[in-house]
C-alpha cells in the first residue's frame, strides 16, 4: 500500500518520518526519495537481518536516516517527544520472513519451529508447541488465532510430543491437517494456529499497544500516524487506542459510565472514517495483501 501511505503522511523535505516495521526498505525508500532533498528518516525493526537489508536499499541516501535493530514499543525511548511529523507502522510478517525457510514462520516451507521476529530472544515457536500445558495451548489457538478446533489441536499435540518433539514447521502443520482435515477448504488448516504461535511467540499484542503509545509521543502536533493491520486482533487494538484519544471525555476504569465522565479536549482526529485497503492489482499482484487494512490519524 505504498501510494496510500505517501498520500496519507504527505512526507515533505524538511520534515522527519520514522518506520517502526522497516522490512525491507520499500516504504522507508518511498518517505526518503519523497522528502528530498532534506527530509529524515528513523527506522527500526525487531529483526536485524531486516535492518541490514534496508540499509543497502537505502544507501543512496546516506546521511538522511538512522537505524536500528529495535522494537518500535521503544520509538520514545530512542527518540524523545514530538520529533516528527509522521509515522508508519506496517504490522505482521513481512514477504521476507515467510520466504525464508529458516525462519520458521511457514507451513508452506520446511525449517525449524522459530518464528522469532528477534533472535536475541530465547522463546521459540518449538518452546510453545512442546513445553505448554495443552489448556494453555487451546487458549493461545482461540485468543491469537480464532480457531474453533482449539482443544482438540492442543489435545492432539500433547499426545504426540509425548512421542517425538515437535522440531519442524512442516511436522506441526502435516498433525493440524490431519486432525483438522482441509476438505477443499482454500485457506490451509494450520494458517490460524501458525498465526496464533507467532503472535505469542513475539508478544505482538502487548507490543502493538506500548508501539501506539509510543508512536504518538514521537508525533509532533499535526502530525499523522499511519498504521497497516492484518488480522482482526491488530484492527480492535488500533480502533480502540483511537477511540480513546479521539474522545472529548475521560472515564475511570474500563467501564463508561456517562455520569462519571470528565470533559477533555480530543487528542486525536480520524483522517479518514473507514480504513484504506489495497487496489485490485495490487492484491493480484501480492496475494498477501488482500487483509491489509491501513488507518490514519492525526495529532491535535
Amino acid at each position: 500500500m505504498l501510494t496510500e501511505v505517501l498520500e496519507a503522511l504527505g512526507p515533505c523535505t524538511g520534515c522527519r518520518y520514522a518506520d517502526g516495521t522497516l522490512g525491507s526498505g520499500g516504504h522507508s525508500r518511498a518517505l526518503l526519495k519523497a522528502s528530498t532533498p532534506t527530509g529524515f528518516l528513523y527506522g527500526c525493526d525487531r529483526d536485524s537481518a531486516a535492518v541490514q537489508l534496508a540499509g543497502e536499499r537505502l544507501a543512496q541516501f546516506a546521511g538522511r536516516f538512522e537505524l536500528r535493530v529495535s522494537s518500535f514499543a521503544e520509538l520514545a525511548s530512542w527518540l524523545g517527544a514530538e520529533r516528527c511529523e509522521g509515522v508508519l507502522l506496517d504490522l505482521g510478517i513481512s514477504s521476507v520472513q515467510l520466504s525464508q525457510a529458516d525462519r520458521g514462520f511457514s507451513f508452506q516451507v520446511n525449517g525449524p519451529l522459530d518464528m522469532r521476529m528477534d533472535h536475541r530472544q530465547s522463546l521459540t515457536a518449538a518452546n510453545v508447541v512442546n513445553e505448554a500445558p495443552a489448556a494453555e495451548l487451546a487458549r493461545i489457538f482461540w485468543e491469537y488465532g480464532g480457531e474453533r478446533q482449539s482443544r482438540k489441536l492442543a489435545n492432539a499435540i500433547d499426545r504426540e510430543r509425548k512421542r517425538n518433539r515437535f522440531e519442524t514447521t512442516l511436522q506441526l502443520a502435516s498433525l493440524v491437517e490431519r486432525v483438522v482435515p482441509r476438505y477443499g477448504q482454500r485457506i490451509h488448516p494450520a494458517t490460524r494456529v501458525f498465526q496464533a504461535l507467532r503472535i505469542e511467540v513475539n508478544d505482538e499484542l502487548e507490543q502493538l499497544k506500548k508501539g501506539l503509545d509510543s508512536a504518538w509521543t514521537i508525533l509532533k502536533p499535526g502530525g499523522r500516524l499511519a498504521v497497516i493491520t492484518f488480522h482482526s486482533l491488530e484492527v480492535r487494538a488500533v480502533k480502540a487506542f483511537g477511540r480513546n484519544l479521539a474522545r472529548d471525555y475521560t472515564m475511570e476504569g474500563d467501564t463508561d459510565i456517562p455520569e462519571l465522565r470528565r470533559p477533555k479536549e480530543p487528542e486525536l482526529k480520524w483522517v479518514s472514517s473507514k480504513s484504506v485497503v489495497p487496489s485490485a492489482a495490487e492484491v493480484e499482484e501480492n496475494p498477501r495483501a488482500r487483509s491489509a487494512q491501513l488507518r490514519v490519524m492525526e495529532k491535535l
